[in-house]
């Protein structure tokens, strides 16, 4: 298994391809098989974590399982405690509210590498860093949380995933993660699934993959990622014929008031046919 820990540079796609010759991670990580653990915006910068470990991969995926991310975040003016306070109870973005976030203001500017292209402000608005800590992973979230609260985004970069930090990696430089980081990573995950109940990570037979992208030449399979049983499929390695239901029960002779119809069929000795009326060869 590899674990890799990337700090992606502005501009850079969350992926390995791209149509439109965009850069992509296929442009500084040449690992094969392993996969960007969720996205970071293109035109955000900071820490992505790949690796070919589909389980690890997808509990740190999975929106129940809280995985905090670390960002700092320069905004346009300087915010108001008020404005902090919001971003601590949770924004409404329209679309839904975000949950509650540490907030907390920079002291000072942090010392961060030069972006590859400066980031455009107003010389007569100051501007301020904010570090956000987060467990959700709603599209763009942190530049429309700011945006809310009346602070627009000019940089954004993720310093943090969990105890993962961006330290001294330059942009574009990678590493793998040690033998601690990965069982303390893996640890953590554990803690997690059990707090929140019975899980069943992706088998074999799943249409699960990483990112979401089955390989090429992968045919798809009949279930679902959660091992749900599509309609009208019949689960792997079922033996149970449809329509058997029943089958064996005999009626009995002579009982007074039955009478053959709809209700009854498939109640005889005879096992019932597909289809037949009353049925229930439609559940798996």
């Amino acid at each position: 298994m590899r674990y890799i820990l990337l700090n992606k540079p502005y501009e850079v796609l969350t992926q390995f391809t791209d149509e439109t010759g965009r850069k992509t991670l296929k442009d500084f990580v040449n690992v094969p098989n392993i996969y960007p653990v969720g996205r970071l915006d293109y035109d955000s910068e900071g820490l992505v974590l790949l690796t070919d470990d589909k389980q690890l991969q997808h509990r740190l995926s999975e929106p129940r399982f809280k995985v905090p991310k670390t960002y700092w975040v320069q905004v346009e003016g300087v915010p108001t405690e008020e404005a902090l306070e919001n971003l601590r109870r949770g924004v409404d973005l329209k679309t839904g509210f975000t949950t509650p976030a540490e907030v907390a203001l920079l002291p000072e500017t942090p010392q961060l590498w030069e972006r590859s292209k400066p980031v455009r402000f107003r010389a007569n608005i100051p501007t301020t860093w904010v570090q956000i800590r987060i467990s959700q992973g709603m599209n763009r979230q942190v530049r429309k949380m700011t945006a809310a609260v009346g602070y627009p985004t000019l940089r954004l970069v993720r310093v943090g995933i969990a105890d993962l930090r961006v330290d001294k990696l330059q942009p574009g430089e990678w590493r793998d993660l040690t033998k601690e980081e990965v069982q303390a990573l893996t640890e953590d995950m554990a803690a997690q699934t059990a707090a929140a109940g019975t899980f069943k990570t992706p088998g074999k037979g799943s249409e699960y993959w990483p990112g979401g992208v089955r390989p090429a030449g992968e045919k798809p399979r009949s279930t679902n990622r959660s091992g749900y049983t599509l309609p009208g499929t019949k689960p792997a390695g079922s033996s149970r014929t449809a329509g058997t239901r029943g089958a064996g029960r005999n009626a009995t002779p002579g009982k007074t008031g039955s009478k053959p119809g709809p209700k009854s069929a498939g109640r005889g000795s005879a096992p019932r046919k597909p289809g037949a009326a009353g049925g229930r060869s439609g559940r798996s």
